[in-house]
């Protein structure tokens, strides 16, 4: 049996609030990533969305689908 769970990754507001857009950074992303490889899940899939938060800012911010064995 598998179990799977989706995540929406994206970094904060500030980014965006200062900069005006915010991407993900890549070694944040990368500790989220084995943080779930340690307990065991496994990336399916992922994609990449960019947001709107305040209907003026953007940030980037992935959706990914994670699975493992019960």
């Amino acid at each position: 049996m598998k179990q799977y769970k989706v995540v929406i990754y994206q970094e904060g507001m500030l980014g965006s609030l200062l900069l005006g857009a915010s991407k993900v950074d890549p070694v944040r992303f990368t500790e989220f990533l084995n943080k779930n490889a340690s307990q065991g899940w496994r990336v399916i899939t992922m994609e990449k969305d960019i947001r709107r938060m305040l209907l003026l800012w953007k940030r980037e911010a992935y959706v990914v689908v994670l699975e493992r064995d019960e």
